[in-house]
């Protein structure tokens, strides 16, 4: 199972239910992550970075629009019509 496929099932099958009238969306996300054992850390340019062990930081932003997304980061996404969290990974670039 890919670090994707884990994340996107915290997300989507979370610990506790993102209530916006009591936390932000990023607190929540950051909450679920580190209740899977996640490290999560700060970021500079994003909301906020999670350590996988042996591998480089995977940076990630949250949102409730999804005009916000772009492909150059990882995205958590609130759907507050439906009431559900879905993530968006960063499409990958090679350089040649």
């Amino acid at each position: 199972m890919s670090i994707f496929q884990v994340i996107e099932d915290v997300i989507t099958k979370p610990p506790i239910p993102h209530e916006p009238h009591k936390q932000s969306l990023k607190a929540w996300a950051m909450y679920c992550l580190r209740d899977r054992g996640f490290i999560v850390v700060y970021a500079q340019n994003a909301d906020f970075a999670i350590e996988p062990k042996g591998a480089n930081k995977l940076y990630f932003k949250v949102t409730t629009n999804q005009a916000d997304v772009d492909d150059a980061c990882n995205w958590i996404v609130w759907d507050s019509a439906s009431k559900n969290a879905s993530l968006i990974p960063a499409q990958s670039k090679t350089n040649s």
